[in-house]
């Protein structure tokens, strides 16, 4: 079986170049990767399409092919669309048709063809519509997050909609996820509440029925259980040592408790509230200290110019929160470049009977906790999203408010009084439920099912004219119907 991966934005190289360095290098990324390493161990025949940049500032991404060095029959294909230089994912929604169309160039010029196709975010999606528009090659889409929720949570209305519509093109990523939901085989969710809360917006309505089960598929995401493991590895003396050091640089008394905050330096990831919430109770400083990973952040808050406007704006604040409460001494900000690193910390931390927070607002599934319990940290994390169903309830780690700073102090209390136990029910949920070998044979049986039995189609939405001609306006209607009922209520 030949499986192809549709993935436009951010790109893929076999040293990881640019790993959530930028934002469109994130999460999604590291999924696509583990899932196709997977699948390929399984004996599936991978191909990964992307986008090829012929750019000074991004080289690793000009040459045609690419492949993982530890990985057989895998290929990364990157196909050239929307011109030679690096572009952000916000404007690659015009080029997409000639991405679809290059795709099918490629496997008619080495006369192959996959037998199913699996695509991932908005971009990917409406790729693989077109795709089977051409091809008749079905698709699954896999959302990683959807654009009406991120609508809701950047606070937009009806008078500052075209604004924000120019950064993000909220009007064309809807109706691509409309289109792409629609015309999958199936829809690949992490959690039933992503199934029956984020596709169940009014934004979405009629282009997919929540209630039927041959269009949903829950498969969660894994943990590279090589990378994030318990086990010590040759480069945590040297890692250690440098932890030490920001550590002997920050901290009054290292042989406390920590508390680690290793999320992207995001508003919505909520770094605030915790900050907050350990600054306000003197329980919470007399048995941990506080660390932030900050990629890039080697000299403290003296390299937050080398931030971006938004996270130097967190990191102010953060600075203010530790002058305005005194906690000099008690926190400590600094790098920890990539994945292997990320563990290597973790294990460090481990060591000292640490928790692993995850305070954010809404989480849609939360990687980041899982990985961190793979190893050994015990976890509190937020209570909105994916965590409720990956730590069933909070009987695998600690569920909080991210809302409440009280109820995160008191979190943060119960997990660190409580790191054994956390820590061994954590690593077993994960190791049984949360491997990417399992999300991958999950994928696999999925996708083996729907090509033993195609389910007929109904109800198809057409793809819309813009991605067949750029030139021509998309209709906001959908959008500006669903703004203007929210501000009445």
């Amino acid at each position: 079986m030949r499986i192809a991966f549709f993935n436009p934005q951010g790109n893929f190289d076999k040293n990881n170049s640019r790993l959530t360095e930028h934002q469109d290098f994130g999460g999604q990324l590291i999924y696509v990767r583990e899932v196709a390493k997977e699948l390929s161990k399984l004996g599936v025949f991978v191909d990964i399409f992307t986008r090829k940049i012929d750019d000074e500032n991004w080289p690793e991404f000009k040459e045609n092919i690419d492949s993982y060095d530890d990985t057989k029959n895998l290929r990364i294909i990157r196909i050239p669309f929307g011109g030679e230089r690096f572009l952000r994912k916000e404007l690659l929604w015009p080029y997409l048709k000639e991405f679809a169309e290059g795709i099918f160039k490629y496997y008619k010029n080495i006369n192959q063809k996959p037998d199913f196709i699996t695509t991932h975010y908005g971009d990917g999606g409406i790729t693989g519509a077109i795709f089977e528009e051409i091809t008749n090659i079905p698709f699954s889409f896999t959302a990683h997050s959807l654009g009406a929720q991120k609508i809701d949570k950047l606070g937009v209305n009806i008078h500052n909609f075209d604004s924000y519509d120019r950064e993000y093109n909220f009007s064309i990523r809807i109706h691509a996820e409309r289109t792409s939901m629609n015309r999958s085989a199936f829809n690949i969710v992490s959690t039933n509440l992503e199934r029956f809360e984020q596709y169940a917006h009014p934004l979405y309505e009629e282009a997919i029925d929540i209630n039927d089960d041959n269009k949903f598929e829950v498969i969660s995401p894994g943990v590279n259980v090589n990378i994030f493991s318990s086990e010590k590895k040759e480069m945590d003396k040297e890692f250690w040592q440098k932890i030490e050091k920001y550590l002997s640089r920050d901290i009054k008394e290292k042989n406390k408790q920590y508390i680690v905050l290793s999320s992207r330096v995001d508003e919505k990831k909520n770094h605030l509230g915790a900050i907050r919430a350990y600054a306000k109770s003197k329980k919470l400083q007399q048995i941990a200290n506080l660390v932030i990973f900050v990629r890039g952040l080697i000299n403290s808050f003296e390299d937050i110019n080398k931030l971006s406007e938004k996270e130097q704006k967190i990191i102010d604040e953060i600075k203010r929160i530790i002058e305005d409460y005194g906690l000099k001494g008690k926190v400590s900000l600094f790098d920890v470049p990539g994945q292997e690193e990320l563990a290597s910390a973790y294990r460090y931390f481990v060591k000292k009977n640490s928790i692993f927070v995850l305070p954010a607002f809404y989480e849609p599934f939360g990687l980041a906790p899982i990985e961190a319990a793979a190893v050994g940290l015990a976890i509190v994390a937020t209570k909105n999203g994916g965590p409720m169903e990956a730590f069933d309830r909070g009987k695998y780690g600690v569920l909080i408010d991210p809302f409440d700073e009280n109820n995160i102090a008191d979190g943060m209390i119960e997990g660190l009084e409580n790191f054994k136990k956390y820590s061994e029910l954590g690593k077993k949920r994960v190791i049984e439920n949360f491997t990417w070998e399992i999300t991958a044979k999950k994928y696999l049986e999925r996708i083996e099912k729907y090509l033993k039995n195609p389910i007929k189609k109904i109800n198809y939405l057409e793809i819309p004219k813009f991605f067949f001609n750029k030139e021509k306006n998309i209709d906001k209607k959908i959008i500006l119907e669903y703004l203007h009922n929210k501000n009445a209520l």
